[in-house]
């Protein structure tokens, strides 16, 4: 018998995977877990744009000082990760409406998860190409 608090123990499924998990490290955790990261990365973004912008109110030559630092590589390659972060979290979205509307969805939740992998990086590869010879050549 299985001591209070500790549950049931864990066997083995048909497939030989461990019985009793819902996440098995899996598309689906990982999925979850970068939808989480990047919506996370967009509200620090967006609440240091909204302080940055304030700062237009204090002065002018302030707001044009907090503008001119972000002209530097390193800000250029955040502002690459915020533009890959916001294209997989909306990607994913999307996915994650599809899985719940669909009655189809969750039997096919793998090759969704990989086709948003896919189309991040066909969008991805151009922009990067693009911004990063911009970031590091002016």
């Amino acid at each position: 018998m299985t001591p209070p608090g500790q549950g049931a123990p864990v066997g083995k499924s048909k497939t030989g995977r461990p019985a009793g998990t819902l996440y098995r490290g899996r598309e689906g955790m990982w999925s979850w877990v970068m939808h989480r990261i990047s919506g996370v990365l967009i509200f620090f973004f967006l609440f240091v744009h909204v302080l940055d912008t304030a700062t237009v109110r204090v002065s002018p030559e302030v707001y044009n000082g907090v503008i001119g630092q972000y002209k530097n590589p390193v800000m250029g390659l955040g502002e690459a990760g915020l533009v890959g972060a916001v294209v997989f979290h909306a990607l994913n979205g999307v996915r994650i409406i599809l899985i719940d509307f669909w009655s189809g969805g969750t039997r096919h939740q793998r090759k969704l998860f990989w086709g948003v992998v896919g189309l991040w990086v066909v969008l991805m590869v151009p922009f990067l190409v693009r911004h990063l010879t911009n970031v590091f050549t002016h």
